[in-house]
């Protein structure tokens, strides 16, 4: 994890080159990474994810790729928000035009997903099992279905932000 400030701040994840990825904690064992056997690795099955965001299979459960771009990100639980910083002059310009750019935002269609509890965010090229050796950020969810939606904002004339916004679904 990256820190651009003072600690406790934001902790900031960054890729190789690829996308990051949110696995739960539960099935880190079964992503592979770039590491697969098949002719298709999981890094390879992430890297053909079509936009902001999209879901994969692991084990039982499902994984939250968040694709476009490799931007630094951090998981802003008061927000309920991954926020991928594309540009911007510092960090904590970038953290505080995030409310303005919540409220601007044109989101793009959601998607649901199932989370049986914690994930983890981190390079989708890191096997789960070494993703906590790696650089990473551990996100706190409680059980239950989300909806996911994204977006891309320009809420300075310097400032881009990627927003994968997180909202707990009622019980049915």
């Amino acid at each position: 994890m990256v820190r651009y400030a003072e600690p406790g701040v934001a902790e900031w994840v960054e890729s190789g080159g690829g996308p990051l990825i949110a696995v739960p904690e539960a099935v880190l064992p079964f992503w592979t990474g770039a590491d697969g056997e098949e002719t298709a690795s999981d890094y390879d099955r992430a890297c053909e994810v079509d936009g902001s965001v999209g879901l994969l299979p692991v084990g039982d459960s499902t994984a939250l790729v968040l694709g476009d771009e490799p931007a630094s990100t951090a998981f802003l639980p008061d927000h309920g928000t991954f926020v991928r910083w594309c540009a911007g002059n510092s960090e904590d310009e970038l953290l505080a035009s995030v409310p303005v750019a919540l409220h601007a935002a044109e989101w793009e269609p959601e998607i649901s997903w199932d989370v049986p509890g914690a994930v983890l965010l981190f390079d989708a090229a890191w096997p789960g099992d070494d993703s906590t050796s790696a650089e990473h950020v551990r996100v706190v969810l409680e059980p239950g279905r989300y909806a996911v939606r994204a977006a891309q904002v320009q809420p300075g004339p310097e400032t881009w932000v990627g927003l994968v916004q997180l909202r707990r679904l009622a019980h049915r």
